[in-house]
């Protein structure tokens, strides 16, 4: 890894105001092109709001004019962002995605593999764990509920993933976005030798819920690094350091806070994770 300038996006999304949404991410993209981010992540369906019951009618394929302009800022930017937005396929399956777009014009994507149980109704989940090179870092992305399984992060970590971006819609109602994050976020850092950064939708989504925003970053210790709870739309840049990460992810320490814990695993005592 080397060093890398990433930006998370707090922002309100609105159910039904896909053009505005995306004419909101853009503004976000030239600032961060500005102060020469190199990735910049949206929330979850940060392109159409997240709503289940409503997703449904707004949803698009990935070769949609919304796509395309995600792909035509990061190649006009000349940065990588993440956008989230409800995906249909050829079959009428709705996906929640979170683009991929490469100043290269690249575009790849990742579908959230882990439902809530609301969202089972409305969804379909992934069934791909991919991890993305960039001259500066390789990344995962996990979304939202996807936290909650420990197993992905250690997947996309054993895969050469360096920083996991998490995009978020997270409700007002479902609790102090800040206390629950470190609860869990720190600890799939720790784990796994791995940067976390987060970020969620804020405001009103204009049908029916209200987002708590937020958004922060742990590094590979589990330390928080960087943090925004102001409850407004946002945008925090942060650069993550390569040394701690290549430090242990390259065995060149000696000490024992220095050790990959993933290196001293024994797969074969695991086999009881995976029984159905």
């Amino acid at each position: 890894m080397e060093d890398t300038r990433i930006a998370l996006v707090q922002m309100q999304a609105k159910v039904h105001q896909t053009k505005e949404n995306i004419a909101k991410i853009e503004l976000f993209v030239k600032k961060a092109a500005e102060q020469k981010v190199d990735i910049i992540c949206f929330p979850e369906l940060s392109i159409h709001g997240y709503y289940g019951g409503q997703n449904a009618s707004v949803a698009e394929d990935f070769c949609s004019d919304s796509v395309k302009a995600i792909s035509r800022m990061a190649c006009t930017n000349g940065i990588i962002i993440l956008a989230g937005m409800a995906e249909k396929d050829d079959s009428g399956n709705i996906f929640i995605t979170q683009i991929v777009a490469f100043p290269d014009g690249t575009l790849n994507k990742y579908r959230k593999t882990h439902l809530g149980r609301h969202e089972q109704s409305f969804f379909t989940p992934g069934d791909e764990l991919p991890v993305f090179a960039t001259p500066k870092a390789t990344f995962g992305i996990q979304i939202c509920w996807d936290l909650h399984f420990p197993e992905v992060t250690t997947i996309l970590s054993l895969k050469g993933g360096e920083i996991i971006f998490a995009p978020h819609a997270s409700p007002a109602i479902a609790g102090e976005r800040r206390e629950i994050w470190v609860k869990y976020l720190s600890a799939r850092a720790y784990d796994n030798t791995i940067y976390i950064a987060a970020c969620n939708l804020t405001g009103y989504d204009g049908v029916k819920q209200q987002y708590s925003g937020g958004a922060i970053v742990v590094d590979p210790k589990g330390n928080v690094i960087a943090e925004a709870f102001n409850g407004i739309e946002e945008m925090l840049v942060v650069d993550l350091e390569s040394r701690l990460i290549n430090t242990i992810r390259r065995q060149e320490g000696k000490r024992m806070r220095d050790t990959f814990y993933l290196k001293a695993r024994r797969p074969e005592l695991y086999s009881e994770l995976i029984r159905k």
